[in-house]
C-alpha cells in the first residue's frame, strides 16, 4: 500500500512541476431581471507553487525508499 501511495505522490508531484496551474471558464449571470437574463463567460485561474510539486515528488521517493519489499 505504501508503494502505491509513493508512486501516486511521484506522479502528482511531477505533473505539478510541469504544469503550474490551469484555467477554466465559468458562466456567470450578470443581470437576472425577470425574462431578461444576461450572462458572461469568466475565466478563472488556479495556480500552485512549483515547490509544492517538488515536495510531493521527494515525499513519494522517500516513501518508496523506506517501504519494505514484500515477496
Amino acid at each position: 500500500m505504501n508503494r502505491t501511495i509513493g508512486i501516486v505522490l511521484i506522479v502528482v508531484g511531477a505533473v505539478m512541476l510541469i504544469w503550474t496551474g490551469f484555467t477554466y471558464t465559468k458562466k456567470e449571470k450578470i443581470v437576472d431581471a425577470g425574462p431578461i437574463q444576461i450572462s458572461a463567460d469568466r475565466q478563472k485561474t488556479v495556480n500552485w507553487p512549483p515547490y509544492l510539486g517538488g515536495i510531493l515528488l521527494i515525499g513519494g521517493i522517500v516513501i518508496i525508499a523506506t517501504s519494505k519489499k514484500t515477496a
